[in-house]
């Protein structure tokens, strides 16, 4: 156990670094460019789902939650809702970076989620076209507990409270999986996962909709610790939306409206999750 504790703080240490000034680096991000995404946003029309995926890959507080607020007020539409989903991947990006994620694999993530957002988007408005034309109200912004006040802040002590947020939680996280590892086995953790079958994609999945950042930690965690498989940690990072579906409960008040957004959300996880796993496992297609 204490080689356990041991090998974790270690771990955790080395990444500590990383994870500070990449904070840093969004935190400048956020308060240059936020506004002014919210507004482009706002303004992008047919062409939301395109330029939401595109904004919405960028790592930025709260941008989840503006777009439900948003979507509440229906200035935006439900296809750019949904692209705005499934691009954000919440704290992927730094914790990746920390753990010396291959760029390469950083890279793809982002492109497969845009790509796969921006065209479940335009499908979605295409098949709801005129439901919510004429249709606008005041937007309440609601802001997000764990990330937001950033402005009033200051970036040096957002960088340090997101820092230290997410470095606890990957204490944890890590150590968890440690442990599992030890008592467990990594063969046989991988197998508890499901990570072969078509129900890896579907726990990943299921993972990604807990509404704060221990989702795209956990399974970026276990994607780095090959617990699961690259098609298992797309589902889970496209059903991530981070905070924002909370906040769309809370802004959104047609509930069965916001369960078929979640339903879809999980869904086009799944799917292209058991599609890259099939071309990656069974027709040898490297994505």
């Amino acid at each position: 156990m204490l080689d356990v504790v041991l090998e974790t703080l270690i771990d955790a240490v080395k990444i500590l670094p990383f994870l500070f000034f990449t904070y840093l680096l969004m935190e400048y991000i956020e308060h240059k460019v936020s506004e002014k995404t919210r507004e482009t946003i706002k303004k992008s029309g047919r062409l939301g789902p395109f330029v939401g995926s595109i904004l919405g890959c960028v790592p930025q507080c709260g941008f989840s939650v503006s777009a439900s607020n948003l979507y509440a007020a229906r200035v935006i539409s439900l296809g750019t809702l949904i692209a705005i989903f499934l691009s954000t991947s919440d704290e992927m990006i730094p914790i990746a970076i920390a753990n010396g994620a291959n760029i390469s694999f950083i890279l793809k993530v982002i492109v497969i989620k845009v790509i796969i957002s921006m065209i479940a988007g335009f499908i979605i408005d295409y098949i709801l076209r005129n439901k919510n034309k004429g249709q606008e109200e005041h937007i309440h912004e609601v802001c997000e507990h764990e990330n937001c006040n950033c402005e009033e802040k200051g970036i040096l002590k957002s960088t340090i409270k997101h820092t230290v947020n997410i470095f606890i939680f990957v204490v944890i996280v890590m150590f968890v999986l440690n442990l599992a590892v030890m008592l467990i086995g990594k063969d046989n953790l991988s197998n508890i996962l499901m990570q072969n079958t078509i129900f890896g994609p579907m726990i990943a999945s299921l993972i990604g909709l807990i509404p704060n950042c221990a989702a795209s930690v956990i399974l970026v965690e276990l994607y780095l610790s090959d617990a699961i498989t690259f098609g298992s940690v797309i589902a889970g990072l496209l059903s991530g939306a981070g905070i924002g579906l909370a906040v769309l409960f809370k802004v959104n008040k047609k509930l069965s409206e916001n369960l078929k957004i979640v339903g879809i959300i999980y869904m086009i996880g799944i799917i292209f999750g058991i599609l890259i796993n099939f071309l990656e496992q069974f027709l040898n297609f490297k994505i």
